[in-house]
């Protein structure tokens, strides 16, 4: 089987991407999905996306971590996908897309892409979770995937690797997991984010739906 492939990127957050609009990608093997995103014996990425048809929009966007699972959805993985999808033909600049965290809207722009992404959800301020004897404060709130925020004096210095992995595994947020989000405000007002991704289980470049 021959599959024709792209490699993008979206504020460094990069993906494989393919046009399944004829449905022959093998999404049951998670194993060759994991193969194709490995950085060591695969192509490399954050994740794996397909085009495919849909009844209800322009397409419908498919997102698999690099794990091989399947995501609800990927904001910075979404943009991509729409340019992509433009420049096949598959969609109109001003498009919608399926995914299954609900149908969004996107633009393709001179240079960018305007996502419109599902209304967040789930909101829950001031959680408190206690995590190997140390007290934690987040937040939370669903994105089109879950994500715990945790507010930090020392962003640099902060154990994104340890304490993400830690929380994203939390009972309090099973069975599914949630990605975690370290951001603290500067005095000039910037907001700065650090995030760990559950699929990728590590600490990545940028992510669209933790922002």
């Amino acid at each position: 089987m021959k599959l024709n492939f792209w490699k993008m990127h979206g504020a460094r957050n990069d993906f494989v991407l393919f046009d399944d609009r004829n449905g022959i990608f093998p999404v049951s093997d998670p194993a060759f999905i994991a193969h194709i995103a490995s950085r060591h014996a695969g192509i490399g990425a954050e994740g794996v996306i397909l085009i495919q048809k849909s009844e209800s929009a322009d397409f419908r966007m498919r997102f698999f971590n690099p794990d091989g699972g399947e995501a609800d959805m990927c904001g910075n993985g979404a943009r991509c996908v729409a340019r992509l999808a433009f420049e096949l033909d598959a969609a109109p600049a001003g498009m919608t897309i399926e995914t299954k965290a609900g149908r969004i809207e996107a633009q393709v722009m001179t240079g960018c892409v305007r996502l419109c992404m599902t209304e967040p959800a789930d909101w829950e301020l001031n959680g408190s979770l206690d995590l190997a004897g140390r007290h934690l404060t987040y937040g939370f709130v669903n994105t089109g995937v879950p994500h715990v925020v945790i507010r930090t004096g020392d962003l640099q210095g902060v154990d994104v690797q340890g304490v993400g992995a830690a929380v994203r595994r939390h009972r309090q947020f099973g069975p599914d997991g949630t990605n975690v989000d370290f951001m603290n405000v500067s005095p000039e007002g910037e907001l700065h984010v650090r995030t760990y991704e559950r699929g990728v289980e590590a600490e990545t470049p940028a992510c669209g739906t933790g922002v």
